[in-house]
C-alpha cells in the first residue's frame, strides 16, 4: 500500500499504515495553523481488497460540522468523481475503500489543479472578445489573472466575478469554467444578450498559491483574503490589493463573489443587507437576482443560509460587503455544499463538479435578468 499527497493541491500526512483496517492519517493545517479541513491524497493497493482510513485529527478541523452527513469524494481517472462510504465519529473522519483499480484519488472535494486553471485561462483567451491582463504577483511568486471578456464600451455594465478566495472551495473554479465557456458560446443567446449590455472581468483564481499548497482557506502567508478587502497589503494580500486597484479603476456595477460552504447541504447566496449604505435599489436588485437565479437553477434556494447583518453592522473586510459598500451595485456571495444538495441529492456523485458548471451557466441567466437595471 502506497499513500501519497506530493502533487499539486495534495494535503495527508500518514501516521501507520501497518494495518489495512486502521490507516491513520492526519489533515497539514494551513500555514499559520488556524484552519485546515481540506485533503488530497492517492492511495495505491491491491484490486478487490478493502481499506478503512481514519483521519484521525477530523475533530481538531475548521469545520466539524461539515463531517455531518458528508462522503469523501474520489476518482480513478481524475474525470469523474463519486462518493465513498464516510462517517465521523469520536473525532475520527472514516472512510471505507475496496480498490476497483490499484489506484484511487481520494479529496474533499474534487480538486480543480493549478494546471487546469492555466488551461482554462489560455483555451479562452483565443475568443475574439476575451483579453488576459496580469495584475501582480502572489507571495509565491505565481500570476494574478484576469480573464476580461467584452469590449471597451464604457456605457457598459460592469460585471466582476472572483472565486477561490479560499482555495479548498474548488467547486467555486468549476463553477467559473462552466460560467465561461457558456459566455464565449457564440451559439448562445443568453451569453449575446448580455455581452451587448456588459462587460465582464472574471478572476478564475484568487488563491493559486493556497490551492497548490493544499490549504483550506488561506494564502502562503496563513492570510484569510476574505477579511482582508479593507486594507489589503502587498506584504499580506496581494491577491485582494491587486483586484481591488484593478476594481477602482473599472468601477463594479454586478459583483459575484463564489465559495463553497463546508456544514450547509445547499446551495444559496449570502447577501450585502448590512453595508451602511444599503437602499432600495440594492434590494430591489437583489430581490430580482434572487427570483431570477430561483427560475433558472433548480439547485437554488433561499430558505436555508447564513443569518443577514443588522443594518449597518456587516463586516467590510468581507469582498461582497467592500464591493457592496463601495460601489453601491448588486454584490453577493455564492455558496454551494462540499457534500450534496439536500434538496435533490445525488448519492454517487453528491454535489459535483458537473452541478457546479450548470450553476455558472444559470448564474448567466439571472445576471440577464437585472443587467439593464444595474446602472
Amino acid at each position: 500500500m502506497l499513500i501519497s499527497a506530493n502533487f499539486d493541491g495534495g494535503n495527508i500526512e500518514v501516521i501507520n499504515q501497518d494495518d489495512i483496517n486502521n490507516v491513520q492519517l492526519a489533515i497539514r493545517p494551513d500555514e499559520g495553523g488556524e484552519f485546515f479541513q481540506w485533503f488530497n491524497f492517492r492511495l495505491q493497493g491491491e484490486v478487490g481488497q478493502r481499506y478503512t482510513l481514519n483521519i484521525m485529527n477530523a475533530g481538531e478541523a475548521s469545520y466539524t460540522k461539515g463531517w455531518e452527513g458528508y462522503q469523501a469524494a474520489a476518482t480513478y481517472d481524475r474525470q469523474q468523481w463519486f462518493r465513498l462510504p464516510t462517517q465521523y465519529q469520536d473525532g475520527k473522519l472514516t472512510i471505507e475503500v475496496e480498490l476497483d483499480c490499484e489506484m484511487i484519488q481520494i479529496a474533499y472535494f474534487a480538486p480543480y489543479s493549478y494546471e487546469r486553471h492555466q488551461d482554462l485561462i489560455s483555451a479562452v483567451q483565443v475568443h475574439p472578445l476575451v483579453s488576459i491582463e496580469h495584475l501582480g504577483k502572489t507571495l509565491d511568486d505565481r500570476d494574478m489573472t484576469l480573464v476580461k471578456v467584452g469590449d471597451e464600451d464604457e456605457e457598459k455594465a460592469k460585471i466582476w466575478i472572483t472565486a477561490r478566495q479560499h482555495p479548498g472551495e474548488t467547486m467555486a473554479e468549476w463553477l467559473v469554467e462552466g460560467l465561461l465557456n457558456n459566455l464565449l458560446d457564440g451559439d448562445c443567446p443568453t451569453a449575446k444578450a448580455l455581452l451587448d449590455k456588459a462587460n465582464f472581468y472574471i478572476v478564475p483564481n484568487m488563491n493559486p498559491d493556497g490551492g497548490v499548497r493544499g490549504h483550506l482557506r488561506t494564502n502562503a502567508k496563513g492570510v484569510n483574503l476574505n477579511r482582508e478587502w479593507q486594507s489589503p497589503s502587498l506584504e499580506k494580500s496581494p491577491e485582494v490589493y491587486h483586484v481591488v486597484n484593478r476594481m477602482k479603476e473599472t468601477g463594479v456595477d454586478l459583483y459575484y463573489d463564489v465559495h463553497g460552504d463546508e456544514g450547509l447541504p445547499y446551495v444559496f447566496l449570502a447577501g450585502c443587507e448590512g453595508v451602511p449604505g444599503y437602499n432600495q435599489k440594492m434590494a430591489d436588485l437583489q430581490a430580482d437576482f434572487v427570483k431570477a437565479l430561483l427560475m433558472a437553477s433548480a439547485d437554488f434556494q433561499d430558505e436555508f443560509g447564513y443569518d443577514k447583518d443588522e443594518p449597518g453592522q456587516a463586516n467590510l473586510t468581507v469582498a461582497s460587503n467592500w464591493v457592496a459598500q463601495t460601489f453601491g451595485c448588486l454584490s453577493n456571495t455564492l455558496e454551494m455544499p462540499f457534500k450534496d444538495n439536500a434538496n435533490m441529492p445525488d448519492p454517487m456523485s453528491g454535489w459535483s463538479p458537473e452541478r457546479c458548471i450548470y450553476l455558472g451557466e444559470a448564474s448567466l441567466l439571472a445576471m440577464l435578468a437585472v443587467v439593464d437595471k444595474l446602472r
